[in-house]
């Protein structure tokens, strides 16, 4: 074991290797500079204008993509705090003077980092945006798929957030810098749920509910995998399994957008105070029954019902990330080995009543609220029209006027005018995928003639 968590991290990046690259003036950690160049990335910035689930802005400000962001690095710095003591306590004697540095003073940062993008690759509108997306190319598959090999196509018609938030942060766009954010593997290795190509992806497996890495990015996906110590499952189709690492971020999303949509509805008054009360409380209940009359006295001296709820909703997130760490230590070694198949949120879920509740609460009355299935409507048919004006003719060797005209609003940065046909659909997407709920609403009206466009 010893080996393996002396290897599971790295200092290296993606873009230019240079034989110095520790001897630099910069007093930040490796790890460090990589939450610092995603906090300062104009894909994380975008993230402010993109829906988490609510639609926004609103007289009540509610959660956007950026929010949930910060959120989740908050609690996944924790949990990688947490883990690291534990690691380097345990497993003292077995761990190198610089690993044992890394986990005690650097996971956390590794964690964190990961946290910031775990969502950078996720298109406007929520979900319908991917589904959008996949839906656009399986409607077009008779005039699109001729252009793609099988595995290109799988990529397209199972359009994935996670595996375009490694595209995001590594792939150079034209007249941009080798290496996209040039991120060590360690942060990147953290944020692959899902590590496996399109046609690997199957509900069987929790590894494999969706894929990672599209095949643009295959190959220095490959290198991540490979410097950061991740066991490859299969060759043909690419599986590995999941980083340690990975267990934490997942936990920290988990625990975020569970307890948070649910202040989010109570402030939009979705659901009724006392009710969101009794389903905090009784989570506080399950899972620290001997604080409950101490969190009940503190609630009683709060006045103000946001903040009665505020009070309650940290108090859970607390519990929750000690209840993970002690999941994360129990089966450590099994998730070392490579075969713990189960989320540690939801293991806690299976053990929770209260957080049964919280899940049904929130299919029911959060997620099929009329605003939001207003938006996700919505942004479904405004990403479609988007792909229509510029996938279809991207594509086509004789272009109309038209169609001439329609990709003169593709910014250099995304035409790959001598790359394959992928790669010129995959920067039709980056253009897309990266838009603003605005920017796309703004860009739509103007195509479609509902609002025309001024001179700048």
């Amino acid at each position: 074991m010893s080996s393996i968590l002396n290897q599971l991290y790295t200092t290296r990046r993606t873009g230019p290797q240079y034989p110095n690259k520790n001897t630099t003036s910069d007093n930040r950690t490796a790890f460090q500079r990589d939450y610092d160049r995603i906090i300062f990335s104009s894909a994380f910035r975008r993230l402010q204008n993109k829906t988490q689930v609510f639609p926004l802005p609103g007289s009540v400000f509610v959660h956007n993509r950026l929010t949930h962001s910060l959120e989740v690095s908050s609690v996944g710095r924790s949990l990688g705090t947490l883990a690291g003591a534990f690691i380097a306590e345990k497993f003292a004697s077995e761990l190198t003077p610089e690993s044992r540095e890394f986990y005690l003073y650097s996971l956390n940062y590794v964690i964190s980092a990961a946290c910031l993008c775990h969502d950078i690759g996720n298109p406007a509108f929520g979900h319908s945006g991917e589904d959008a997306i996949a839906s656009f190319f399986q409607e077009n598959k008779t005039e699109l798929k001729l252009h793609v090999s099988e595995k290109e196509w799988s990529d397209l018609v199972h359009f994935e957030g996670n595996a375009n938030a490694i595209r995001v942060l590594t792939q150079q766009q034209n007249g941009k810098s080798e290496g996209g954010l040039m991120l060590t593997y360690s942060t990147l290795s953290a944020i692959a749920k899902y590590p496996c190509e399109a046609i690997a992806s199957t509900k069987e497996f929790l590894h494999r509910k969706k894929f990672g890495f599209f095949q643009s990015e295959k190959t220095i996906f490959e290198q991540i995998a490979q410097d950061t110590q991740m066991q490859q499952e299969s060759s043909e189709p690419l599986i590995y399994k999941r980083h340690p690492f990975v267990w934490l971020v997942e936990a920290a999303d988990d625990i975020c957008y569970n307890i948070m949509d649910m202040e989010d509805a109570h402030r939009l008054h979705i659901i009724d105070h006392r009710d969101c009360l009794e389903i905090f409380l009784n989570l506080v209940s399950d899972l620290d029954a001997d604080s409950l009359q101490k969190t009940k006295n503190k609630i009683d001296s709060i006045a103000d019902k946001n903040d009665r709820i505020s009070y309650l909703r940290a108090k859970c997130i607390s519990l929750l990330v000690k209840r993970i760490i002690q999941l994360y230590e129990n089966n450590f070694e099994t998730i070392l080995d490579g075969n713990f198949d189960k989320g540690l949120f939801n293991i806690i879920s299976t053990e929770s009543k209260a957080l049964q509740e919280i899940g049904d609460f929130s299919i029911k009355h959060i997620y099929n609220n009329s605003a939001v299935v207003e938006i996700e409507n919505a942004g479904y048919n405004v990403l479609s029209e988007l792909l229509k004006h510029f996938a279809i003719p991207i594509l086509k060797t004789q272009k109309s006027n038209a169609e001439k005209k329609a990709l003169s609003l593709l910014p250099e940065q995304f035409r790959y005018k001598n790359g394959t046909s992928y790669e010129q659909t995959l920067g039709v997407l980056d253009y897309i995928s990266g838009m603003t709920d605005n920017y796309a609403t703004e860009l739509y009206r103007k195509i479609k003639g509902i609002e025309i466009g001024k001179i700048r």
